[in-house]
């Protein structure tokens, strides 16, 4: 399959646009896990094996991998390998860099991390994100409206006639246009109203949607708006709130109870789910 196929079959066969973000932070697994040398790799299987059926992705932030150093990647090799094969794995890394080493990220993101999807920073420009879009059946989200308090200090500056977000979701509807793979786009639950104008200016672009939950993001937005025009559902992510729902023994009846809420939220809003 390709992503977006992936993608709009674990949302139809789940009934759910909710992304569990594995944001793994060792010191705040919970407590019955620190007995573990490594707690990663156990958490996320508890976690995976209690959420799987109430999500349409998952998405590993290579961020918080990376601080665990060589015990961290591995973790993450192992990780990426319980998650069942019909869901979208999307690699969090907002990579950006020239040509070669792009080629380079990509492979490592696609190859050995087994994403389908990726998200990018398009500051460099065009020849640093399409080398993640040269296989039809890999995506990539292109950071356009962020979910973080000071988004706005460039995302919002004009560019031209437009602000600086309006001009990169137009580029990615380009790049999606050109390219094999699929080109979406971050736009945050954060900021609703400008959510609803880039679904305006591009109806067709998927969207990855962070904010909601622990950075208190618009969720009824992120699904009224977060859909494209051919029915392709938004990747709502939610990562502490579900992750860290309690640290207790119960810790995985926790998370699962916290993504069910999110997901029958979602099924308010969208009475199609």
């Amino acid at each position: 399959m390709t992503f977006l196929e992936k993608l709009t079959h674990a949302q139809q066969k789940n009934r759910s646009y909710l992304c569990v973000g594995l944001d793994i932070v060792v010191a705040n697994t919970p407590l019955p896990l620190q007995v573990h040398d490594e707690p990663m790799l156990p958490f996320a299987r508890a976690i995976i094996e209690a959420t799987q059926d109430l999500v349409c992705a998952y998405k590993p932030n290579l961020g918080f991998y990376l601080a665990e150093g060589a015990a961290g990647i591995v973790a993450l090799e192992r990780i990426v390998r319980l998650i069942p094969d019909d869901i979208p794995i999307i690699l969090d890394g907002k990579f950006s860099d020239i040509g070669n080493t792009a080629q380079a990220y990509a492979r490592g993101a696609f190859e050995q991390f087994k994403a389908d999807a990726v998200t990018l920073s398009p500051y460099i420009g065009s020849d640093s994100i399409k080398p993640f879009l040269a296989d039809r059946q890999r995506g990539a989200f292109v950071l356009a409206r962020t979910s973080n308090p000071n988004a706005g200090e460039f995302q919002n500056l004009t560019v031209g006639d437009r602000a600086l977000y309006e001009q990169v979701a137009l580029a990615a509807d380009r790049w999606n246009a050109e390219c094999p793979g699929a080109c979406g786009l971050v736009v945050g639950a954060t900021a609703p109203r400008e959510l609803e104008r880039i679904r305006e200016i591009v109806p067709d672009l998927p969207f990855l949607i962070p904010g909601v939950g622990a950075q208190g993001g618009d969720l009824e937005a992120a699904v009224r708006f977060g859909a494209t025009r051919n029915g392709v559902g938004p990747v709502i992510n939610a990562s502490r709130g579900v992750l860290y729902a309690s640290r207790t023994v119960n810790f995985a009846d926790d998370a699962r109870n916290a993504a069910m809420k999110i997901v029958e939220q979602m099924r308010q809003v969208h009475n199609d789910l």
